[in-house]
């Protein structure tokens, strides 16, 4: 959001410096990769790259955004190590409520994280990552086993040991255990450690999320619906509709979803770990009977979501 322009484009317009922020470490390759695009056309594709992916819902597009007048200050974009209050309030400055957090991180279906863990850059944050399904909102509330890199730490020991794998686990700040070989889990996703007095509850646990996150399980309708108006909001922020091109009639139809939701091979509803006051929404899904192995796509057909 660039001097106030809100979702004006100027990561693009000033590349050199917004992707150097931190928080955007791995998406300059999809910036670079665009710019001549937008050089070209006036016009980004991102509502087109979710559109590849099957099960997405049919994004709405607006054009006529004025060109950024500057970089948008760093630190604005919240961080994987961030606390829930840290992301809601960030969030809800933005004029986002803690259930449209919620939807938008819907995304994180078909995103793959390149530097959490340099050592596996690409690594899908659920088993489906070519489609844009609700398993991520199952996989994420599954116990954590081990991490998919190449340093594995074990939780165990005082509590100070486990301070040491939320800081880094092995290196890797803002990165928890998955329950999958092969799948990355972000921190701010799922974390559930209490040491002492303190608890950290992340997004998938906290009494201002979870029944939201649980409520997508295995509900792909509402998804999709409140991803759309959460990421229309988005879109518009800062902008004036009034004065922009309603053009979302050309955004490609997104391929239906063939697959359905399920727990992975290996795992049962006992993995399941509740938030301890919102336990019911997962455990009544009838499809999370069915159980598969986990697919990993090559890359390519990742949409430009990345983290």
């Amino acid at each position: 959001m660039g001097d106030g322009g809100g979702a004006d484009g100027s990561i693009m317009t000033f590349s050199d410096i917004e992707t150097a922020y931190h928080a955007n470490n791995g998406v300059d390759d999809i910036v670079e990769k665009q710019k001549t695009f937008v050089a070209k056309h006036n016009i980004s594709a991102g509502a087109v790259g979710v559109g590849n992916c099957p099960g997405a819902p049919r994004l709405k597009f607006f054009l006529g955004r004025p060109a950024a007048k500057a970089p948008s200050p760093d630190n604005l974009v919240p961080e994987p190590f961030d606390s829930v209050t840290k992301i809601l309030a960030r969030m809800a400055d933005a004029g986002f409520s803690p259930n449209e957090v919620v939807a938008l991180l819907s995304s994180h279906s078909v995103a793959a994280a390149d530097h959490v863990d340099p050592t596996i850059p690409g690594t899908p944050l659920d088993s489906t990552p070519g489609d844009f399904d609700t398993q991520v909102f199952v996989e994420v509330l599954l116990a954590g086993t081990s991490f998919p890199g190449l340093v594995n730490p074990s939780i165990s020991g005082p509590p100070s040991a486990y301070l040491v794998v939320i800081n880094s686990t092995g290196g890797n700040q803002g990165e928890v255990q998955s329950p999958l070989p092969g799948e990355l889990r972000l921190q701010s996703d799922h974390d559930n450690l209490t040491f002492g007095t303190v608890t950290l509850l992340q997004i998938a646990r906290d009494a201002r999320t979870a029944c939201q996150w649980q409520s997508f399980a295995n509900n792909q309708a509402k998804m999709q619906s409140e991803f759309a108006a959460a990421m229309l909001k988005m879109s518009l922020l800062g902008q004036n509709k009034a004065k922009m091109v309603d053009c979302s009639e050309v955004m490609p139809v997104p391929p239906a979803l063939k697959s359905t939701v399920h727990l992975p091979a290996g795992k049962v509803m006992k993995d399941i770990e509740h938030a301890n006051k919102y336990p019911t929404a997962v455990s009544s899904a009838p499809g999370l009977l069915s159980r598969r192995s986990p697919r990993n796509p090559a890359r390519k057909h990742l949409s430009p979501l990345y983290v």
